[in-house]
């Protein structure tokens, strides 16, 4: 069954306007909703939380608002109740940490998050990483939970044993159950790792 939230934000997305083509993604989406999930805010703090710029963060709130997601006033932005309805949906199925150095981190700034119950979506961890390099992280890596063992696809067969540091990071700050997936995403800034490590995930309900 399609997340309901994947359908709104692609749509979201997918409208045309005049003017150039936007310069954000789905992505930006998300974490907008992410950010005014916990706080009213701004729009010049939303540019710069969101990494954009005035231009791009008027359009997200635009189509936000439109969309009946977010209202404005002069405090800033807040979710609606449909905002935070759909905020829950994603919630409940992914969560996302900044996590620290360990045997699976490639650069300065990493995040990770856990997509619960998507493990049989992961193929060989290959597509995550493309998606992660494409949006601007150095790389990622996908870790599936089997059989209360953490295992990585055709290199790790017991993280635990092989990357004590990253497992215990992943089972303290995620939990991780049965068939849930873990990506850590890693760049050399923190905004290209946490869109790098979103995008990754996005890869995984992409077929839902």
């Amino acid at each position: 069954m399609p997340h309901v939230f994947k359908q709104v934000l692609e749509k979201l997305i997918s409208e045309k306007a005049p003017g150039p083509s936007p310069t954000f993604s789905v992505l930006h989406l998300l974490h907008a909703i992410e950010l005014l999930s916990e706080k009213t805010i701004g729009r010049d703090k939303l540019a710069e939380n969101l990494n954009i710029g005035e231009g791009a963060v008027r359009t997200i709130i635009e189509r936000l608002k439109n969309a009946g997601l977010i209202t404005t006033s002069k405090m800033g932005c807040s979710l609606t109740s449909k905002g935070m309805k759909l905020w829950k949906e994603y919630a409940s199925i992914a969560k996302k940490v900044e996590i620290g150095k360990n045997e699976l981190t490639l650069a300065k700034y990493n995040f990770a998050i856990l997509v619960k119950n998507h493990g049989n979506k992961v193929k060989s961890g290959i597509e995550q990483r493309d998606a992660a390099v494409k949006t601007g992280a150095k790389g990622a890596t996908t870790i599936l939970c089997k059989k209360r063992r953490l295992i990585i696809p055709s290199a790790s067969e017991n993280v635990a044993k092989d990357f004590p540091e990253a497992a215990n990071q992943i089972f303290k700050l995620l939990k991780p159950k049965e068939n849930d997936a873990i990506i850590i995403g890693s760049a050399d800034t923190s905004a290209d790792a946490e869109y790098g490590t979103l995008a990754a995930m996005w890869t995984l309900i992409n077929d839902c």
